[in-house]
């Protein structure tokens, strides 16, 4: 393919990247508070529950801003080691190997931490001087200091909800962030979403939906975690393949959320009479 001039290769670069963006529904100014942030080299740090859409905005942020994205999953075991990389035997030798830190510290990725509150506390000890003007990473190991990449972007999350009275992010830590809080969208744009999301139509999205919201504000249930997006997703993924939409329903979005029969079936029973 020809191009007449440079400008014009790089609109139909821009077109296609865009057209290639995972789909998200801005539901405040996330998206203009993400660039700004960028902009200014400062850190973000998303709160909200699961499903919300955390992970999807960074995915689709990523590829608006056109830049690589490394996201690590956090759990009780990851330590600064994971992240920052270890020495490995190769061969005769032993071998420096970069962990994702690291490597998107050099290279000028977007490293996203998903529930860094999980995390050791070795972790938020060594993402510190990344979160603060310094923007440096320490390698004890090597004793050397890196700084950042200007293009690097550190962005991490966690659920305040499911975190309270467990583990908490320090104030010293969460102050060095610019703060985004996500919630599950409005009924409408809930329903948009479903349906550019899995093509589904647009009543069962609206039923799935007015579900989901009957279920989120039983507080006499006891569930430790409510009917996210996530879940409407996959249960619309599931109508559109064409299986039942009450068992689409019981699978998808009842079943993930108690393991207590007596709570499954009034939940069905009440799902049920909605759909």
């Amino acid at each position: 393919m020809k191009y007449d001039s440079s400008e014009t290769y790089l609109k139909e670069m821009i077109d296609a990247a865009k057209k290639s963006l995972p789909y998200y529904q801005a539901t405040g100014k996330e998206i203009e508070v993400f660039e700004s942030s960028y902009s200014n080299k400062l850190p973000v740090l998303l709160k909200g529950p699961t499903g919300s859409g955390k992970s999807r905005f960074v995915e689709y942020m990523a590829g608006r801003l056109g830049k690589k994205l490394i996201t690590i999953s956090c759990h009780e075991e990851t330590s600064s080691t994971d992240l920052i990389g270890r020495f490995i035997i190769k061969g005769a030798e032993t071998v420096w190997l970069d962990g994702p830190l690291t490597t998107a510290v050099k290279q000028g990725a977007l490293l996203y931490l998903d529930e860094v509150a999980e995390a050791r506390p070795d972790v938020i000890v060594a993402i510190h001087p990344l979160s603060d003007h310094r923007r440096e990473l320490f390698i004890d190991k090597l004793g050397e200091t890196f700084k950042a990449h200007d293009d690097f972007m550190l962005i991490a999350s966690f659920n305040p909800g499911y975190q309270r009275g467990f583990k908490e992010l320090k104030p010293s830590t969460r102050q060095r962030f610019v703060a985004l809080s996500f919630s599950y969208p409005g009924e409408s744009m809930e329903a948009e979403i479903l349906v550019n999301e899995t093509g589904v139509d647009s009543e069962s999205a609206r039923k799935l939906v007015a579900i989901a919201n009957k279920i989120r504000n039983l507080r006499e249930m006891g569930l430790t975690e409510t009917v996210s997006t996530r879940l409407l997703v996959d249960a619309a993924k599931l109508i559109r393949s064409g299986l039942p939409k009450r068992l689409s329903v019981r699978v998808a979005v009842i079943e993930p959320l108690s393991d207590d029969q007596e709570v499954v079936e009034a939940l069905c029973d009440l799902a049920n009479l909605m759909i």
